[in-house]
């Protein structure tokens, strides 16, 4: 697919909550759960006030004219948080995108990203049904915690 990587504009931040609700991971055969699960602590946390934070970090991939997926990275309390000053990573493609290389691109650049300004790692929590587990090791990522659902998985940038 044909898609442009850029960093993401504050105009765009908003869209961030689309993505977060398109991140969660809904195993074959379960319901989604409804929107108003973005408004639980734990989730708004990786989207309310994005930009605010002096570790906020954003980037998209824009196919068309449209913003097609988001990869960004914030310090906090997230799922997958493992020391401060290491930003958790989230990811997330408009459905119709995915499978198609484009995570993996958005992944990448962020990973250069970070390793361009200096971070020593960046986290992610997934569940360990997620696909997209094999795409993290491919990238470098590696369990450092372990749940009974779900992975911690740290990178560090190059």
């Amino acid at each position: 697919m044909d898609a442009t990587i850029r960093p993401m504009t504050r105009a765009e931040f908003p869209l961030l909550s689309g993505f977060l609700y398109e991140a969660i991971f809904i195993p074959e055969g379960a319901a989604p759960p409804p929107r108003t699960v973005l408004l639980s602590p734990p989730l708004r946390d990786y989207v309310a006030g994005f930009g605010s934070r002096r570790d906020d970090r954003a980037l998209v991939a824009e196919a068309a004219g449209r913003v097609v997926g988001a990869v960004w990275v914030r310090c906090g309390a997230g799922f997958g948080r493992v020391a401060e000053g290491v930003p958790e990573l989230a990811v997330a493609l408009d459905p119709a995108c995915r499978g198609r290389g484009v995570g993996t691109r958005l992944l990448r650049a962020m990973l250069r990203l970070l390793a361009d300004e200096g971070y020593p790692a960046v986290s992610l929590s997934v569940q360990k049904a997620n696909p997209a587990v094999r795409l993290y090791r491919r990238l470098g990522f590696r369990v450092v915690r372990e749940h009974p659902e779900e992975y911690v998985m740290v990178c560090v940038p190059a």
